[in-house]
């Protein structure tokens, strides 16, 4: 991080945390902790797995970071 564009930095975990609270938290009464924390893994679950993404030329991050069968672990 640098002083001069440190907005950049978290320019995509703040849409990251805008998507979840509009499209979670904020549309559903939860009754419990552990019941929002269900719903929030789900939803991230499926963010990770289904969901395309601009930045990413629209594909999922499940794609782009699993890990590629055949390729050896950097030690």
């Amino acid at each position: 991080m640098d002083g001069k564009r440190r907005w950049m930095d978290n320019v995509f975990i703040e849409r990251l945390w805008r998507s979840l609270k509009c499209e979670v938290i904020h549309l559903k009464e939860y009754r419990n902790l552990l019941e929002l924390e269900s719903g929030i893994s789900c939803w991230l679950g499926d963010y990770n797995r289904g969901g395309t993404h601009q930045h990413m030329g629209y594909v999922s991050p499940w794609s782009v970071y699993r890990p590629q069968p055949g390729l050896a672990e950097s030690a």
